[in-house]
């Protein structure tokens, strides 16, 4: 007995307990673990292949998408809306509708009912005048002007005012371009009209992204996500700057994108507001050019016709926030329309309302208007280039 328990001893003194559990498991805890081939790197962005891992999985679509300068997680526009108080038109409007009608003008209500024949007709063609008061009564509608006069409304109406869109002011510039999409449009999964869609629908100036440009199929696309792409004449495109362009001397300036009907304002080298416009349609170009805010006003009323005919005769009052930089031809609010992001007007910039509005809050008589057309399609020769119209 003695010797049995002696022995047990020794073998306890021999082999401690730790190296008993570990032969007992078959292996020993000084043994590394055998190499069982190359393990996935973490997820992340690897621009050359580590000696440690793979960069497959995850880290091959973080790597994919980052080569496309999309990053994961997108990252939000630094940009917030105006304040929509600037939205609001001070005037009340009646515009004559009815084709080749004429609006004639009284000296007072009594003359208008009675249907006196006026000396002072105002049309055909597009007649927008702002009224003080409007009166109804057995002898019809009538509406005062703001310079007395009265109109009958047999041939028109009040106009209704629909300008919900305003742009972006930016608390810093972009790192990448974006741009307001101009119609109801769905994207694709690869830039190519023939492609599969991706399911996403995209309505009238909801704002994208974009990352990068791809020509296919004859139309230039634009990458405004991942796997996703937009046709590139559905948005209305902004590239921001970081430097003044050539010829611009100053560190306040307003950029005129003729090509892609969008207007940016920049200060101490920093885009701070970004919008749709409309400019002059073709033979009523706007003028490309460097030129300086010569003179601002709340209202103006602007008319004018360039057919020998008068068929594109117009006239427009109380026209808002208008700031004049060349010859004629004028920044100003346009509430007559919604077409911005195209060109619509006779020459001048359209821009809606309350970003006018904000635009003349911000201007000062002198800043630099630099209007340009990347697209090169806009003629520059002076001789096809007149005084202009608003």
């Amino acid at each position: 007995m003695r010797r049995t328990i002696l022995i047990l001893v020794l073998l306890v003194s021999l082999f401690p307990p730790w190296n008993l559990n570990a032969m007992a498991q078959g292996s020993s805890s000084f043994n590394p673990e055998p190499e069982a081939g190359s393990i996935v790197c973490p997820p992340g962005v690897y621009s050359t292949v580590p000696d440690d891992c793979l960069p497959l999985g995850p880290s091959q679509y973080l790597t994919d998408l980052a080569a496309e300068k999309v990053p994961y997680p997108i990252i939000p526009l630094p940009a917030y809306s105006p304040d929509p108080s600037l939205v609001s038109v001070p005037y009340l409007y009646f515009k004559l509708t009815q084709p080749k009608a004429v609006l004639y003008l009284y000296p007072t209500l009594a003359k208008a009912m009675a249907n006196q024949k006026s000396t002072m007709p105002l049309g055909p063609g597009e007649v927008i005048i702002s009224y003080t008061q409007r009166v109804e009564n057995s002898s019809g509608v009538f509406y005062q002007m703001r310079d007395g006069h009265w109109v009958r409304g047999d041939d028109g109406g009040r106009l209704a005012m629909h300008q919900p869109f305003q742009g972006l002011l930016f608390s810093s510039t972009p790192h990448n371009s974006f741009g307001w999409v101009l119609g109801d449009v769905p994207s694709y999964s690869y830039p190519g009209i023939n492609t599969p869609p991706t399911g996403n629908n995209y309505h009238r100036y909801n704002i994208v992204q974009i990352y990068k440009t791809q020509s296919a199929g004859g139309l230039t696309w634009y990458l405004i996500g991942p796997d996703e792409w937009l046709d590139s004449r559905q948005v209305g495109r902004v590239d921001p700057r970081t430097a003044p362009p050539m010829g611009v001397n100053t560190d306040r300036w307003i950029e005129v994108n003729l090509d892609q009907q969008t207007l940016s304002v920049y200060q101490d080298d920093k885009l701070i507001f970004a919008t749709l416009v409309s400019t002059g349609i073709d033979t009523l170009w706007t003028r490309p050019g460097i030129f300086q805010i010569y003179q601002k006003k709340d209202a103006e009323t602007m008319s004018g016709y360039t057919a020998a005919d008068r068929s594109d005769y117009y006239y427009i009052e109380d026209v808002p926030w208008t700031m004049y930089f060349d010859e004629k031809r004028a920044l100003h609010g346009a509430f007559w329309h919604d077409r911005f992001g195209y060109q619509n007007s006779h020459g001048c910039v359209n821009i809606p309302d309350g970003d006018a509005h904000w635009l003349y809050n911000w201007a000062k008589v002198g800043d630099t208007v630099y209007v340009y057309d990347p697209s090169g399609k806009t003629p520059t020769d002076p001789a096809l280039f007149g005084s202009g119209a608003p």
